[in-house]
């Protein structure tokens, strides 16, 4: 029922009005499912190629598709997946590029969801039935590679742990995002909004640290359950290999305070998740930072485990 019968790619626009990779797979019982590839502004150095869109497209015609249709299952994710690597030969994927292999791997995921009348998460996740679920973040104030002139900081993330549903967590990020816009203006100062659609503005970490600190307190009473935030701090894009250090706006910390100053951060603002802290390539201080304060946050890695 879920054999691929068909495989179309397109050259299309993402989000940000670049070019990207969309694909279409049909199987033989009519299922369908189409899927565009995403791409970041901050890439860690050891990710997947991306290749440009019309290369991608014509690599991925040439060697995966034949792989594909009438040979796979699109019920089957680890078949789908395999034979894109298969069809690639390399080990980042920079022969058929990335931005193909994905789409083309999630639209073979969505046509099997399809044809099996569930949805995706059940179809990729199996019949799991727990009392948790995954915590929506929020991004609400934005710097780094996302927005110039704004917090040495990638993100500021709104983490509403509290919340009974994904829909309340939903409309929990969106009102600390409405309330910061609230902040902001009542502080007179003006911004528009970064790469993600966080708010961008000219202001150093440690004012964003109020802001946010503050929309998440207004809106945890609003809503009646704990609402947290969190960092994405994107620390190799501020790492400087040269000196060793994490270059910020207003000083230089090396690896130790780097540790210090993400530990007192946690402290300060009772931080419930702090992503890539550190270097991508600094194992050793992420076990550091983790053996310090991983009883009190979830210390994530991003470029870490790429």
């Amino acid at each position: 029922m879920t054999l691929i019968t068909d495989v179309r790619l397109r050259r299309i626009l993402d989000s940000r009005g670049n070019p990207t990779v969309e694909a279409d797979v049909l199987t033989e019982s009519g299922g369908f499912g189409r899927a565009a590839a995403p791409s970041g502004a901050s890439t860690g150095e050891y990710e997947a190629v991306e290749r440009p869109p019309g290369e991608a497209i014509a690599a991925a015609r040439e060697h995966a598709v034949p792989r594909l249709v009438g040979e796979v299952y699109a019920g089957n994710q680890r078949d789908v997946d395999a034979a894109l690597h298969a069809a690639d030969g390399t080990d980042d994927f920079s022969e058929i590029g990335a931005n193909s292999a994905v789409a083309i791997s999630m639209a073979a995921a969505k046509a099997g969801a399809d044809v099996l009348g569930a949805p995706l998460f059940q179809h990729l996740g199996g019949t799991f039935r727990g009392d948790n679920f995954p915590i929506p973040l929020g991004n609400v104030v934005g710097g780094g590679e996302h927005a110039a002139d704004a917090t040495d900081i990638q993100e500021f993330l709104a983490a509403p742990v509290g919340a009974p549903s994904v829909a309340d967590a939903v409309f929990a990020n969106a009102a600390v995002h409405g309330t910061v816009a609230d902040l902001l203006e009542e502080r007179d100062v003006p911004c528009g909004k970064g790469d993600e659609g966080a708010w961008a503005p000219s202001i150093d970490d440690g004012e964003a640290f109020e802001i946010v600190a503050e929309a998440v307190s207004r809106v945890q009473d609003e809503v009646g359950f704990n609402v947290g935030f969190g960092l994405d701090v994107a620390g190799a894009e501020l790492y400087d290999a040269d000196s060793g250090t994490y270059e910020y706006s207003d000083r230089s910390r090396d690896t130790e305070e780097q540790i210090a100053y993400i530990a007192d951060l946690v402290e300060e603002y009772d931080l419930v998740y702090v992503e890539d802290p550190l270097d991508e390539d600094d194992y050793d201080a992420f076990a550091d930072l983790t053996d310090e304060v991983g009883d009190q946050t979830l210390i994530c890695g991003d470029d870490l485990f790429v």
